[in-house]
């Protein structure tokens, strides 16, 4: 038996991504058990494979869940407010500690370099420092969070510097003040705020959970900030991951990908896939639609050549697409065109036809065959024509179900009468917008 091209196949499908994430700067957060969980080394090769493709790396390493142990192993007691932990001396001490160490395990795992690793070869530089200014939180409802601080502000520069020397930036929640003072940050807050002042291009939240779910526990590949902001979440830390994406959006940051560390390689499928391995939030619809340009024409030949070749769809040459491109509304999907359709005005007649509805065979079955038949009744509504007519041969039952009626040839525009073929004997199907 041959053997499978499927990886190789994977590869070559990458190359969009690598060429479009090279030189781009991606915050990435490990959430709470990512150090201690069972794929945290493929997570490091993971790293590292991102940084040997060009890719600008701020890593942010949570230390809640640790801190909350070591208090517990210490017999030591702490005081939450509103979710937020009260820093005195005592539990500071603690905080350092675990941040000091686990700021020496990501450093130490991404200095491997055996032979016989995925990091054979990769002497990786790690730089951290005294990046982040902090703030007391001061007293808040009468609670005195003594050293529990806030983000004050960032050295962005010295940031861009240390990722311009091809280093791998690594930031943990602890601040520094003026005065000298250490004080105990969210590690949530601290991956925001890196996102917005180096301008990332993404902000990466690696969680326990796959990403965010609707109402009936689905996995959401995309969606909004406003869609974001209104689901309903039971688990406290996937609302505090929710709500730092969201505010990450609204600061600036393009793209927030919510994902679990505990999937091998969902950092890989996220970034090299075209559907990825978690949620994505932004600011606008990850998904979009436009007309479309004469950019778009390879896009929209690989979607309808194959339904010509079965004899869906009459053929059009690549010429005669060009010269109609503008008629065609596209549906784009990080930067690939997944679904298309077009709508021609008649020149003799209060009419147009509906053409060339195509999808992606990987994007079927989600309804953007009948969002793009909205868009174009819209358009035509627009336009003041009373009616839109479609020929077909196979999709009947499908325009019947959208509103169309069983018409005639007599019903048609005159052009497209003599046009007709009547050896495709396609089915006449109307539908009045007024």
């Amino acid at each position: 038996m041959a053997p499978s091209n499927d990886h190789i196949d994977w590869f070559r499908h990458t190359s969009p991504y690598i060429r479009s994430h090279r030189g781009r700067t991606f915050v990435i957060y490990l959430g709470n058990g990512a150090l201690d969980s069972d794929q945290f080394s493929h997570l490091i090769h993971d790293l590292s494979l991102l940084h040997l493709l060009g890719i600008r790396l701020v890593l942010v390493h949570a230390t809640r869940s640790e801190v909350e142990l070591a208090l517990e192993a210490l017999g030591i007691s702490s005081q939450l407010h509103k979710g937020i932990r009260v820093t005195d001396s005592e539990v500071l001490g603690v905080v350092r500690d675990v941040a000091a160490t686990q700021r020496l395990q990501l450093e130490s795992q991404l200095s491997q370099g055996l032979p016989d690793s995925p990091m054979r070869g990769a002497r990786l530089r790690v730089v951290s420092g005294n990046f982040i200014t902090a703030r007391p939180v001061g007293v808040v409802d009468g609670v005195d969070f003594q050293f529990t601080g806030a983000v004050r502000r960032l050295d962005a520069i010295g940031m861009a510097a240390t990722l311009d020397n091809q280093a791998i930036l690594l930031l943990s929640p602890l601040g520094f003040s003026p005065t000298g003072e250490v004080f105990n940050l969210s590690s949530d807050e601290v991956a925001t705020a890196a996102a917005v002042a180096l301008g990332a291009d993404k902000l990466i939240i690696l969680d326990r959970a796959e990403g965010l779910c609707d109402a009936d526990g689905k996995l959401l590949r995309q969606c909004t900030v406003e869609a974001a902001r209104q689901l309903m979440l039971s688990d406290p830390e996937q609302a505090m991951r929710r709500d730092a994406a969201c505010r990450a959006c609204e600061q600036g940051v393009n793209r927030v990908h919510l994902l679990s560390y505990e999937r091998n390689g969902a950092l890989i499928d996220e970034l090299f896939t075209h559907d990825g391995a978690g949620t994505l939030v932004s600011e606008a619809a990850y998904e979009q639609h436009r007309t479309a340009t004469v950019d778009d024409i390879a896009g929209v030949l690989e979607l309808v050549q194959p339904l010509e070749e079965s004899g869906v769809l009459v053929r059009r040459s690549r010429e005669r697409l060009e010269q109609e491109i503008g008629n065609f509304i596209v549906m784009e999907r990080d930067g690939r065109v997944v679904a298309c359709a077009a709508l021609y005005p008649s020149t003799t007649a209060d009419m147009a036809e509906v053409a060339c509805i195509a999808t992606h065979p990987d994007y079927r079955g989600d309804g953007r065959g009948t969002h793009l038949l909205a868009l174009l009744t819209t358009k035509a509504t627009q336009m003041g024509i009373g009616a839109l007519f479609v020929l077909t041969t196979q999709t009947t039952h499908w325009f019947i179900e959208q509103g169309f009626e069983n018409s005639s040839l007599d019903n048609l525009p005159e052009e497209k009468k003599q046009l007709y073929n009547l050896q495709r004997n396609s089915k006449v199907l109307i539908r009045r917008l007024d």
